[in-house]
């Protein structure tokens, strides 16, 4: 959303409806002529960081942190305690992986300096578990316009305050709160991963990434704390879907669909889901530009769709059609939302690296998941891996209920060394970082069981849990930084 908004000024909505409607003309004509890039694999990759001061605790620091760095790829994010690294793009055969895992490595080194400056530590986790209900405030937003501009559209949509209301599947602990404004996103930090595709290929893709969306966020939880209280072992899936849900109880209960969307059908068209987009959301960042879609079209060129782009980029769907133009030529992408950041560099490759090959794996296949899996059943999959992670059951057809980790195992990680294989992946090189996604279903660990783990060692050792939480952190910032994956670090 940010990379669209240059002004702040709302245009009437009548004039902005008419216009996304014609951006939907248009791209159904691209469609139909075949006016995009070629089939070209190419993915790309964005990492969002959280800061934290020598206590641990938030660090709001994010301005003076790219006031002092000299990277490009590094930006602001919602908070003032957020960064963003978005990496270039780039294909996938041979060792480019290892040369993700290089330049995610290097990025974060580079912010760390640059934050060590200004008594700040750059930490890459599904949410900060220091986090306290006083930097959930509006005023700790980063100073931008354009965020500025989408709290006061969220607030005044929703017409009263957000209700957050997580309790943990399987303890008493339950979290309540009211919050004035969308600060609460922010405390999701993510990786995102990006693929290029067609209008042919982007159905079968992703209906494949929503069918593997449970088995995904079960095995790269990474946030089982918030404010003090341990929740579900993904517990950024509920905050994100409840913190910019501008539904208030009436709305909800007509069955009107949230803005963090994990949709209700499968795909048979891309335009379907941009059309799904503009029929059920209202706009909420109302800009109108001047570029006439349908004269850049008949002219021979490939329009920007401004305010298609804008308001797609405000349904947070958990897998996002993207559309977007580079060097004068139209192109789609698939955007992956599932994941939390973290906890390493190596893991966070191994998660890239897992999810395209599955991807490819399911897409080839004869009989596709989900031609015999209701799309009910995946939502219900999704859910299970947040709250349960590798505790998880699954629901996978030709298996039944089975838990995430044997289907993993068993079915999964062939399928994804299949699909590596036929990207053109190094065997080597995807061994390398399937052998990560193998161990942790083996050891049964993730960022969040080795962050759960870790305070209940501390708390049964005298500490109280917002102590225990500090102490978990300075430790894991630390196991961070050797790039070590989670399922090998201790619990001392």
């Amino acid at each position: 959303m940010g990379r669209v908004v240059s002004r702040t000024v709302l245009s009437d909505r009548d004039a902005y409806r008419s216009k996304v409607h014609r951006c939907l003309e248009a791209l159904r004509r691209m469609v139909g002529e075949g006016r995009f890039a070629a089939d070209e694999l190419r993915t790309g990759v964005e990492l969002e960081l959280a800061l934290v001061d020598e206590g641990m605790s938030p660090a709001m620091l994010n301005h003076a942190v790219l006031d002092r760095s000299a990277s490009d790829l590094l930006t602001t994010e919602l908070g003032r305690w957020n960064l963003e690294i978005n990496l270039p793009p780039r294909t996938l055969p041979g060792a480019s992986a290892c040369d993700l895992e290089d330049d995610v490595v290097s990025s974060i080194a580079c912010a760390r300096r640059s934050a060590a400056v200004v008594g700040a530590t750059p930490v890459t986790i599904g949410i900060l578990p220091t986090l306290g209900a006083e930097h959930l405030d509006s005023d700790q937003l980063t100073d931008d316009p354009r965020y500025d501009l989408l709290n006061r559209q969220m607030v005044g949509a929703r017409g009263e305050p957000f209700h957050l209301d997580i309790a943990a599947p399987a303890t008493e602990e339950h979290l309540v709160l009211d919050v004035d404004s969308i600060a609460p996103e922010a405390a999701c930090t993510s990786l995102q991963l990006h693929l290029q595709l067609t209008p042919e290929t982007f159905p079968a893709h992703w209906n494949a990434a929503q069918a593997i969306a449970g088995a995904q966020v079960a095995l790269a939880a990474n946030s089982p704390f918030l404010l003090g209280h341990r929740l579900w072992a993904e517990t950024r899936v509920p905050l994100f879907e409840q913190s910019v849900d501008v539904r208030p109880v009436e709305l909800r209960n007509q069955g009107v669909r949230p803005r963090v969307w994990f949709g209700d059908r499968w795909a048979s068209s891309v335009t379907d889901l941009f059309e799904e987009n503009v029929r059920y959301f209202p706009a909420l960042l109302p800009l109108v530009d001047d570029e006439d879609p349908l004269a850049v079209l008949d002219s021979g060129g490939a329009p920007q769709l401004h305010e298609l782009r804008l308001h797609s980029g405000t349904v947070w769907r958990w897998n996002r059609p993207v559309y977007d133009v580079a060097d004068g030529v139209a192109h789609l992408r698939l955007e992956n939302r599932v994941l939390p950041a973290g906890p390493t560099a190596i893991d966070a490759v191994a998660n890239a690296v897992f999810f395209y090959g599955l991807v490819r794996a399911l897409v080839a296949l004869e009989h596709p998941p989900w031609t015999s899996m209701t799309f009910a059943a995946a939502h219900e999959n999704f859910v299970a891996g947040a709250q349960h992670g590798l505790d998880a059951e699954l629901h996978w057809p030709g298996a039944g209920k089975v838990p995430v980790d044997r289907l993993v195992l068993d079915r999964l990680l062939p399928l994804a060394r299949a699909g590596l294989a036929e990207w053109g992946v190094d065997p080597d090189v995807a061994e390398r970082y399937l052998a990560v996604i193998e161990a942790r279903c083996r050891t049964g660990c993730t960022g969040a069981s080795w962050q759960t783990s870790m305070v209940q060692a501390l708390e049964k050792d005298g500490c109280t849990r917002p102590t225990a939480m500090a102490r978990m952190l300075e430790r894991y910032v630390s196991h961070m930084s050797e790039n070590i994956p989670v399922h090998a670090w201790p619990l001392t």
